[in-house]
């Protein structure tokens, strides 16, 4: 238990396991559940603090002999796109439609959750995920939370889940047609989530973590400016300059 976060967090899982970034690793992930739903600026004060939102648990790395982990997140007010992301929203902005509402369960989602899975080649051990597994992690939360679905001719081709804190969203998890990776609909998403940033009003888009030598996770260093969590700190990521000719 964690008496001093406000509200009390109650640790309800917290051993060294297979790390699920890098191989040769043992990660530690104590799992919290918060005794009430936080609000948008407690929320952001975990954020902060350099946690993540799994379900209705936080949780935030705590490794016995690994800092590879960084949280990162967009500095919304100073991110300007590159050219082959201004190219993606562009390309994406002429055939998807965004729609945005509260996280619901439905057999279309978890069609599509399970064939980005196995397009990817994600699929878990023990086999697709079912309704109860669905709701527990992209519906269920500890803070305010919401999706972006995205349509391609009325049908459902991704969907992003996203919270809210009073300072920021972060970008909890997103899934999408495998055949439509041609359109870099992760890029799109989070493109689509900083324009909401901008129009809200909000610093900063999370993005969950950093990991150099984890290739799922490096694309994220392309969102410039950003900043990483490291040792206790945020320090700041800037674009470089061009290379004189």
């Amino acid at each position: 238990m964690d008496e001093g976060a406000d509200p009390i967090e109650l640790t309800v899982h917290d051993e060294v396991s297979p790390c699920p970034y890098l191989p040769e690793a043992e990660a530690r992930m104590p799992l919290r559940v918060p005794i009430r739903p936080l609000t948008r600026a407690e929320f952001d004060q975990r954020l902060v603090a350099g946690n993540r939102r799994h379900g209705k648990l936080l949780y935030r790395t705590q490794c016995p002999s690994c800092r590879a982990c960084e949280p990162i997140r967009i500095v919304v007010r100073d991110f300007v796109p590159g050219r082959t992301q201004r190219r993606v929203l562009r390309r994406g902005e002429q055939v998807v439609d965004v729609e945005i509402g509260p996280p619901v369960t439905t057999r279309e989602k978890i069609i599509l959750y399970n064939r980005h899975k196995h397009g990817r080649g994600l699929m878990r051990d023990d086999g697709p995920l079912g309704a109860e597994g669905y709701e527990a992690f992209l519906v269920d939360s500890c803070c305010e939370t919401f999706e972006m679905r995205y349509r391609v001719g009325g049908r459902l081709v991704g969907v992003a889940v996203v919270d809210r804190g009073q300072d920021s969203l972060s970008a909890v998890y997103s899934f999408y047609e495998p055949e439509l990776e041609p359109l870099s609909p992760g890029v799109f998403s989070i493109l689509k989530q900083l324009e909401l940033c901008r129009s809200w009003g909000l610093r900063y888009l999370y993005l969950g973590l950093y990991v150099e030598r984890c290739s799922r996770l490096v694309y994220k260093a392309q969102y410039l400016p950003h900043e990483r969590l490291i040792d206790g700190r945020w320090r700041r990521f800037e674009r470089q300059p061009p290379a004189a000719p």
